[in-house]
């Protein structure tokens, strides 16, 4: 168990030192808050794929104990999270998730295409904000806060699944791709 947590804390390391050198650049011209979020939700939404590519689908039901999201899970989690958080600044899904879908999805085809299509939905709802909305005022969870701190929370939401995933996959001999040779 010991040996586990270790690796999983350098992988998180390890991952975290990469990340300026791998991000995908911000698209479009969007600059200052919008363009850093991007960049930020770009870097952790490239790499959730790359692991759901990388992790073969026999693993997709892997869960380190009782109680504790499987992999497939987790994707689908992710998933979950990128349309429903920007719901608390009205950006509504283009369709709705299957019912329990975080427990009912686990083919790795459709999680993959899931998770592209939430991607997008975060990416272009990023774009498509101004400079001024990210001061505007919003409520999450029952907590005022602001249009910045909705898209915040959804790029930090990410990062830490991906986190989860790297830990996930490292235990069951899967290496990130981006970290192949390092």
């Amino acid at each position: 168990m010991k040996q586990r947590v270790l690796l999983s804390v350098a992988a998180l390391v390890a991952a975290g030192s990469i990340v300026a050198a791998q991000a995908p650049a911000a698209q479009g011209n969007l600059s200052g808050t919008r363009a850093d979020l991007l960049y930020q939700f770009d870097d952790a939404s490239s790499k959730i794929a790359q692991l759901a590519n990388a992790i073969g689908q026999d693993k997709y039901a892997y869960r380190p104990g009782a109680g504790v999201r499987s992999m497939s899970e987790v994707f689908m989690h992710v998933v979950g999270g990128n349309y429903y958080l920007l719901t608390f600044i009205g950006v509504k899904p283009a369709k709705a998730l299957p019912q329990n879908a975080e427990t009912t999805v686990t083919n790795k085809a459709q999680i993959a295409t899931m998770l592209k299509e939430s991607f997008d939905h975060v990416r272009a709802a990023i774009i498509a904000a101004s400079d001024a909305d990210l001061d505007k005022p919003a409520t999450m969870f029952g907590r005022q806060t602001t249009v910045r701190n909705v898209y915040l929370t959804t790029v930090t939401h990410a990062h830490e699944h991906l986190g989860q995933l790297i830990a996930y996959a490292r235990i069951n001999n899967v290496v990130p791709p981006w970290s192949m040779g390092n």
